[in-house]
């Protein structure tokens, strides 16, 4: 097979710049980045690793609840990558079993059938503390019992991600979803910061959007948040909008978990890449207004927010550059979810996934599995 490669002004390679180089893959996989040498124009811009979302509830007007189908799949896949979103784990809201059970066999045949993208699935809830239910509806939301492992652990292609409220379940319960291959998150939670540690001991290793839906960094009671921070081997979602953490609160995460800890994750709702502006979420309309999407009580209802924008939010407004908000958006979530392997840099061995960005950061080209799709 021969080698085919993609040359830009810079590619960004194990934290540093490169200048006029060159990602040369084979059968989707780099097998050299290198200064270009060759004579063809060089793609104006910076080439960077593909961005890996753990947390897209929708996108292109179509929302994962309200169709758990392959074709559902196909258009927020679609919508996301515009956005420079490779890879992503599609989100099912909490729902009734019988949907979270719809859901993982759509996605389990849309990876069969190579639907691009698709790593596999993340269940927000329905395990979660109605203290904290957030726009999550209280009616679907129960208490996790060995009962559920089964269907929590059905997937058969990819990995699975359960956002649970560690404090509702106890330490057999998580030892036999961790047995079975689930990664676990704690969110929408009211846990102490002590029963958020042992839920860490007991594996629980991430955060669901830190900060929001959880008992929040006090002086004499440090929380979920705090237990995030004092928790090494952990990572963090974070929301990085404007809206949903108040930059000051985002910043000071980032500087304490560091970009290796913290994934940049959009919670985005069908209005990314779409039109229209108004979706339908357990029966009420959410509005999507200013980058916004809310409720008519104002109570946030996911994200507006692509991945483009996290990144430049973070970069921009942040001030962490584009090289730390790049890790936080593209390796730490691949190692998070243990697919570091593959994704997350633009290295050999690693798969051809990776997003051209202009001086602005907008997207101007998407690759994946070395083939362009944008």
């Amino acid at each position: 097979m021969s080698i085919n490669q993609i040359a830009a002004e810079q590619v960004l390679v194990a934290g540093q710049f490169l200048e006029a180089a060159a990602v040369r893959f084979q059968e989707g996989r780099i097998v050299e980045v290198s200064p270009t040498g060759a004579s063809g124009d060089l793609f104006e811009g910076t080439l960077v690793p593909g961005f890996f979302d753990v947390q897209v509830n929708g996108g292109g007007g179509a929302l994962f609840n309200d169709d758990p189908s392959v074709d559902t799949l196909k258009i927020i896949s679609d919508a996301h990558r515009k956005f420079g979103t490779s890879r992503m784990l599609p989100t099912l809201i909490s729902d009734d079993l019988e949907k979270v059970e719809a859901s993982i066999k759509a996605v389990d045949t849309a990876i069969t059938e190579g639907v691009p993208g698709i790593m596999g699935i993340h269940l927000e809830g329905p395990f979660l503390n109605t203290a904290k239910k957030g726009v999550h509806d209280a009616k679907k939301l129960q208490k996790i019992t060995l009962s559920h492992v089964p269907l929590l652990s059905s997937l058969k292609n990819g990995r699975t991600l359960l956002t649970l409220a560690p404090e509702l379940a106890d330490g057999e319960v998580v030892q036999a979803l961790l047995d079975a291959g689930v990664i676990l998150s704690a969110g929408h939670t009211a846990a102490t910061y002590e029963q958020m540690k042992q839920a860490v001991d007991w594996g629980v290793s991430g955060f669901t959007h830190l900060f929001n839906a959880m008992t929040g960094f006090e002086s004499r009671a440090p929380g979920v948040v705090g237990a995030a921070f004092d928790s090494p081997d952990t990572f963090a979602g974070v929301i990085a909008d404007g809206h949903h953490v108040h930059p000051a609160s985002l910043k000071h995460a980032i500087q304490t978990m560091g970009p290796a800890r913290t994934m940049l994750v959009t919670d985005a709702m069908p209005t990314v890449g779409a039109v229209d502006e108004r979706f339908e979420l357990y029966g009420e309309t959410i509005v999507a207004e200013g980058g916004r999407c809310a409720t008519k009580e104002g109570v946030l209802a996911g994200s507006d927010l692509d991945m483009a924008s996290a990144v430049r939010y973070a970069a921009e407004t942040l001030g962490f550059g584009i090289m730390h908000a790049v890790e936080m958006a593209s390796r730490t979530p691949a190692r998070f979810m243990g697919f570091d392997a593959d994704f997350g840099t633009l290295a050999p061995g690693q798969r051809a996934d990776m997003v051209l960005l202009d001086k602005n950061l907008n997207v101007s080209a998407v690759w994946v599995d070395g083939n362009r799709l944008i």
